[in-house]
This record gives structure tokens, C-alpha cells and sequence, in this order.
């Protein structure tokens, strides 16, 4: 990805069809990424913007949906995801629909859920 410094994902599952696609990646949000500047530079955290943000780059270029935001349906934020976090992102294309988690790596905590639509 190398997105705001995020890079080194790693694809855990991956699976691609004319009507649903996903793929789960693990990575690194390390605290020396830019989207930590200026987000309360006393106690970082990483901005919801950033999430659906670092979303929508993977579905681009790991399922080919187009970046653009369309339409945010739901989004929930019900943890906080901190410098050196390292997490799970599942993300489902169906049509114009996108959806993810962004979870713990152990599994154990939901960061982010939510689907937004893209123009296809």
C-alpha cells in the first residue's frame, strides 16, 4: 500500500468473483505515519478519516474499486487504534457496496466496521 507510511501489508486470504470480492490484510500502522501528526500530539491516536481512508486504498489496489467515496451507509468507531498497532482489515466488494472491519490482530477487537458505495 505505502500509504502515509503504512506499507508491508501482508494478503491473509484473498478471493475475487464477478459478484463478491475480499481480502483480509495485516499490517502495521506505525507511529511514525503522518496521519498521527497533528491528531492529538498528546495522545496520538489514528483518525477515523485515516481508516476509511487506508480502506478504500486497499480495495483499490487489491480489489479494483475506484477511491472515490460515493456514499458513506454506516461507519462505527468502537476502539481506538494506537502508534504500532498492528491490524486485521477485511474488506468485501459486492457491486458498488464496500464494506470492512478493522480488527486486532489476535481477532479479539473490533477497531472500525462500516461500508461506504463507489461509482462502478
Amino acid at each position: 500500500m505505502n500509504l502515509h507510511g503504512i506499507s508491508g501489508e501482508t494478503v491473509v486470504s484473498k478471493a475475487v468473483s464477478p459478484s463478491e470480492s475480499f481480502i483480509v490484510l495485516k499490517t502495521l500502522v506505525p507511529a511514525s505515519s503522518d496521519y498521527f501528526d497533528g491528531h492529538f500530539p498528546e495522545f496520538k491516536l489514528l483518525p477515523a478519516v485515516a481508516q476509511v481512508d487506508i480502506v478504500s486504498h486497499a480495495a483499490h489496489e487489491y480489489l479494483g474499486t475506484p477511491l472515490s467515496v460515493r456514499n458513506i451507509r454506516r461507519l462505527k468507531f468502537t476502539e481506538k487504534i494506537l502508534p504500532d498497532c498492528t491490524v486485521i482489515l477485511k474488506i468485501t466488494v459486492k457491486g458498488e457496496k464496500v464494506s470492512f472491519e478493522i480488527k486486532s490482530e489476535d481477532d479479539a477487537v473490533l477497531y472500525s466496521s462500516g461500508n461506504y458505495t463507489v461509482a462502478v
